[in-house]
């Protein structure tokens, strides 16, 4: 291999290295990946939808999900169920922009028309993390609707401690509400793979503010990638006269068109 070769070949390497790590350091644009951002400052499109929802197998409503929240959910279910004897139930999985869009607009005409206060508890279409069909609104028997008292149930207070298990996340904590723009959830609870879950928890902050300190710890590791050049790239074996020499059959055909 050419001395020009072999640089070109590290450079390309490089080059791969580098759009990678930058990639995997912006999670949050990732609309099919478990950190997809989304909230009234990164929006999903009207015509988003995810290619394969199904049923959780779960009590309640509204149980459609992304294949590994679907899975992790009744998982977590039966967990409370075995450990606590409470049943929990879902509320609100997946829901299309068209419907979050008629959602919002009930909560507009109860508070005359108030954006800010609407937004407080439901976000705007597109704005909603239940379009990307890794939300779920729980509740518990005889506490199926969404209220703050919720929080206060045995299967509220399991689900916040032990949700990350399984890979959910407490999305809306109530020290948080500045930060995410929502009022305080005990009910919403964001699949985001058991790993960055445990992160997550650990770390005890809203995902905005994760995803911070995750992209900072991905480019530090751009930055320690060894993109250094071998100190001696072996040169080509230098051409030998005899080498040089064009026999007059090269000569002759060399002349010819």
């Amino acid at each position: 291999m050419s001395s020009v070769t072999q640089l070109m070949s590290l450079i390309t390497a490089a080059s791969m290295m580098v759009s990678g790590t930058l990639n995997a350091a912006a999670p949050q644009h990732d609309i099919d990946g478990p950190l997809f951002l989304a909230n009234r400052q990164y929006t999903v499109s009207e015509a988003y939808a995810p290619a394969d929802l199904e049923m959780s197998d779960v009590s309640g409503q509204v149980r459609r999900l992304r294949p590994a929240a679907a899975k992790a959910l009744r998982e977590m279910f039966d967990a409370c169920k075995e450990e606590t004897g409470v049943k929990l139930i879902s509320i609100s999985g997946y829901r299309s922009y068209e419907t979050q869009e008629g959602i919002y607009a009930r909560k507009l005409r109860s508070v005359k028309k108030n954006e800010a206060k609407a937004q407080e508890f439901v976000a705007p279409p597109g704005a909603s993390e239940h379009q990307l069909g890794v939300a779920m609104d729980i509740g518990q028997k005889h506490k199926v609707n969404l209220e703050i008292s919720f929080g206060k149930t045995e299967g509220a207070k399991w689900a916040r401690e032990n949700c990350w298990r399984f890979g959910f996340i407490l999305r809306y904590d109530e020290p948080w509400e500045e930060i995410t723009g929502y009022k305080y959830e005990p009910w919403h609870f964001r699949y985001v793979g058991k790993k960055y879950a445990k992160e997550i928890h650990k770390a005890n902050v809203p995902l905005e503010t994760w995803l911070i300190s995750h992209r900072v710890e991905m480019l530090r590791e751009l930055l320690s990638v060894d993109l250094s050049i071998p100190e001696e790239i072996p040169a080509e074996e230098p051409a030998t006269p005899s080498d040089m020499a064009a026999s007059p059959t090269d000569l002759k055909a060399a002349g010819s068109k």
